[in-house]
């Protein structure tokens, strides 16, 4: 997905989010990574139409509108307990549940009722189109969700697909009619309406049951299985993971993340790693296109003192017509009755008493951003300074390939299984804190240096940023992760299960953010909202330009 379709998709991520904590009255709802989350938490879909993959606001818009009903609608204690553990069977009690709570859309709310609707139909031809319908049994699990909802709701099939499911509605009419009734006549009592549920869901199961064959199998498992979508909500999930990660088993199960051997784990100034001459050149090269981009600093300045100052007292104005009474003036109002000057108001200066750490990923892929990369902290980092802000600008990377000396030493232990992170961390400090950017500007240009980016461990990396934030007195700490995609060690990845890096970086910024410690995603071509609940992808096409600054800014005004 490009940068501008991902922006578009997280507004109307935002709208649906909003739209949901406004129908449901749950708050924390939020989307990550293209699901809906409460908190940290991924909140399991109940039925496969809720997810809306394209493009279309109005069928997004439905599926979040759904989402809500079955929040606000829906007890979920009772619905675990009382539905089936089948395939099929939950399948269908699953979909049955939904359109329930579908069917109990509010009367002042005509465009909830439009926008469930549309959804289903969205999804019901999508399933038609994707060959679902083309097997006997496909069309009877599809015809059972129409005619269930056509009933539930009192609306229509869908039209396109009426003809088509006429022949399989008339024959399963007489044996399914009852549980049908009671479906419609029990939408508001959860607890009654699931027996009917349940009972329906086992008829259709039979159904399919007598005449399935060894060869047939497969072709009725699809057809069920097309239309599951992630029944994952009482298993790993709920540990606060992240969408798509899968079951967390082993170690990463246990909440543990381990490192094989910190024996060669560094951390350096950027600046004394590339030689003087060669550092002239690449700030004179950095100075050159932050020129270019013709960027206000001034301004930048300004608008950071409005997002992050807060008033402070600084002191008092005496001789002031109202206020608080200056026990010092009194004698002027005995000697003077006509002058009234006695009061004295408070005075209050704006004061941007904040931290904001740009940690960079300096892995391989972020090679080609690294000047657009370094222009904007640069930027930033001079107008934090005018602002009267602390800044720092930190990097990650290895300080080899494929586990250097630290796969060595496992490969010579005799490759034991789960090694944990297995490659010799690299972190470097571009500009500490303490210093003003004026000091810094040359050790900044180090982001240029090339052989510097080499693997990405992005969860370690983030740790020790959000530790070097707390150790510095500052009202409110930011941290902002610039990065291009997921981390990535080669051999970290390869000896150790799965995803054991995003799990890790997940759980970190999962606590963080549950912190004092600000942190914000900045997706450099790519939307890293599986891993940052606040984050913004910037257009890497784009170079840098005031847009890139007014949507960081924009994440800061959003405390």
């Amino acid at each position: 997905m490009s940068t501008p379709e991902t922006r578009r998709r997280q507004q109307v991520e935002e709208l649906s989010a909003a739209a949901i904590r406004a129908v449901s009255g749950s708050p924390d709802a939020h989307f990550r990574g293209g699901r809906l989350h409460r908190g940290t938490r991924p909140v399991p879909m109940p039925a496969p139409h809720l997810l809306a993959d394209d493009e279309d606001l109005r069928s997004f818009r439905g599926a979040a509108d759904g989402m809500a009903l079955h929040l606000s609608r829906s007890d979920r204690a009772l619905h675990k307990r009382l539905r089936p553990d089948g395939g099929v069977e939950r399948l269908l009690f699953e979909l049955l549940e939904q359109f329930r709570v579908e069917s109990l859309v509010p009367a002042g709310f005509p465009g909830v009722t439009a926008n469930v609707r549309r959804r289903h139909e969205r999804w019901s031809l999508s399933a038609h189109h994707s060959g679902l319908t083309e097997t006997a049994r496909g069309v009877l699990i599809y015809t059972v969700a129409q005619v269930a909802r056509a009933r539930i709701t009192g609306e229509p099939v869908v039209e396109e697909t009426e003809d088509l499911i006429e022949a399989t509605r008339a024959a399963i009419a007489p044996m399914l009619g009852v549980q049908l009734a009671g479906l419609r006549r029990h939408r508001a009592d959860q607890a009654a309406f699931a027996e009917h549920a349940r009972a329906l869901a086992e008829a259709v199961a039979a159904l399919l049951e007598p005449e399935k064959s060894e060869e047939d199998e497969d072709e009725a498992e699809a057809a069920a299985y097309a239309l599951l979508l992630d029944f994952d909500d009482e298993t790993g999930s709920e540990e606060g993971g992240i969408a798509g990660l899968g079951d967390h088993k082993g170690p990463v199960a246990a909440g543990q993340y381990r490192v094989f051997t910190t024996a060669y784990d560094r951390e350096d100034r950027a600046g004394p790693l590339v030689r003087p001459e060669l550092l002239r050149e690449l700030r004179e090269r950095l100075d050159a296109r932050v020129a270019k981009q013709g960027v206000n600093v001034a301004r930048l300045a300004r608008e950071l003192t409005a997002v992050l100052a807060e008033p402070e007292r600084s002191g008092w104005d005496g001789a002031q017509e109202e206020g608080q009474i200056d026990g010092r003036a009194l004698a002027r109002l005995i000697a003077t009755p006509a002058d009234h000057r006695v009061f004295r108001v408070e005075r209050t200066e704006p004061v941007a008493d904040v931290l904001v750490t740009f940690l960079i990923d300096c892995s391989g892929s972020m090679k080609a951003h690294r000047e657009t990369v370094a222009v904007l902290v640069d930027l930033f980092a001079r107008a934090l300074d005018l602002a009267g802000s602390s800044c720092e600008i930190l990097g990650f990377t290895t300080g080899a390939w494929h586990g250097g000396r630290a796969r060595r030493d496992w490969m010579r232990a005799g490759r034991p299984k789960q090694p944990g992170r297995l490659n010799e961390r690299r972190h470097l400090v571009f500009k500490d804190a303490a210093t003003p950017w004026r000091r810094a500007r040359r050790d900044v240009a180090a982001l240029l240096k090339a052989d510097l980016f080499r693997e990405g461990i992005d969860g370690e990396a983030l740790t020790w940023a959000a530790e070097r934030a707390r150790a510095c007195e500052a009202r409110r700490r930011l941290v902002f992760v610039l990065s291009d995609g997921s981390p990535m060690d080669g051999a970290t990845v390869l000896a150790n299960e799965e995803r054991y890096l995003d799990r890790h970086l997940v759980r970190v910024a999962d606590g963080l953010e549950r912190s004092e410690t600000e942190v914000y995603g900045i997706g450099v071509g790519l939307d890293l909202s599986a891993y940052y609940r606040r984050s913004v992808a910037l257009d890497a096409a784009e170079g840098t330009g005031f847009r890139a600054f007014r949507e960081i800014l924009d994440l800061m005004a959003r405390r």
